[in-house]
């Protein structure tokens, strides 16, 4: 039998996508306000992997990856969804449409994973509208994307970046070791 455990801290990760510079940037100091202060901020990456949301946010669309210094309780992940919802709606306004989208998830040392509210065969629900979706695994040295991780996910520099953001998260939970004295 086995023994069961508090998770792992992880390591809490965003992707914002907007058409327009100072929505991605207010959507960063929300988050920022919410989960504490970025220690990654990716360069502005074009996004062109679909038009999906262009019709709402306007074009061309860029996109930036945030993650965050303070390590997260995987079980909040609901909570980091939930908030993003509130921060899109909020840059709405009144009758308008939305300005970015936000998309939170985490690294832990085996996967990536997001939120969503959208159900399907490869996302657990966890609670109050939301699920799981396993994006990316960690196999032989490096993450990898599986046969429904979103393209954009599974392109290679998106994976170089999460794996340098993952190095970094190694690195917090070795220096946590150290000062649990559990080295």
């Amino acid at each position: 039998m086995s023994e069961p455990r508090p998770a792992q801290a992880v390591k809490l990760v965003a992707s914002v996508l907007s058409a327009r510079d100072d929505a991605i940037g207010a959507a960063v100091r929300a988050l920022a306000e919410e989960f504490g202060r970025p220690d990654f901020i990716s360069a502005p990456l074009s996004f062109e992997y679909t038009d999906y949301y262009a019709g709402e946010m306007g074009a061309p669309l860029r996109r930036r990856f945030v993650s965050f210094e303070t390590l997260f309780r995987p079980e909040r992940l609901p909570d980091a969804k939930l908030f993003t919802n509130q921060v899109e709606k909020a840059s709405a306004g009144e009758g308008k449409r939305r300005e970015m989208n936000i998309d939170p998830g985490y690294l832990s040392q085996a996967h990536l994973i997001l939120a969503t509210g959208k159900g399907y065969a490869h996302r657990p629900y966890l609670r109050d509208g939301i699920y799981a979706d396993l994006t990316l695994v960690f196999r032989q040295g490096s993450l990898e994307a599986l046969p429904w991780t979103y393209p954009d996910y599974g392109a290679a520099g998106t994976i170089g970046l999460f794996n340098g953001i993952r190095r970094k998260y190694l690195l917090q939970l070795k220096l946590l070791r150290r000062e649990d004295g559990n080295s």
